[in-house]
């Protein structure tokens, strides 16, 4: 029960990256985000995604994988749409 109560709750916090990433993208701007922020959330991420494949735990990666996603994306919008006239 505590590991799909800790999926579940992992995969809704990941989901939290993506309403940022649709600003961003929807204003075409991304001046007040914090790209050190992403940098660190991508990493981490991304570290918690192998960590959890490499030890077999399944809702580590399932979670982490959505923040994956969220996370890169965010940071990838941030870096095209800094100081850019798109």
């Amino acid at each position: 029960m505590l590991e799909l109560l800790t999926t579940i709750m992992g995969v809704a916090m990941s989901f939290a990256y993506y309403p940022q990433a649709y600003k961003i993208y929807k204003l075409k701007s991304s001046e007040n985000i914090s790209i050190i922020s992403y940098i660190i959330f991508s990493a981490g991420t991304a570290t918690w995604t192998v960590y959890g494949v490499l030890t077999g735990n399944f809702p580590i990666v399932i979670s982490f994988i959505v923040g994956v996603v969220g996370s890169w994306l965010v940071l990838f919008l941030s870096l095209y749409y800094k100081n850019s006239k798109h």
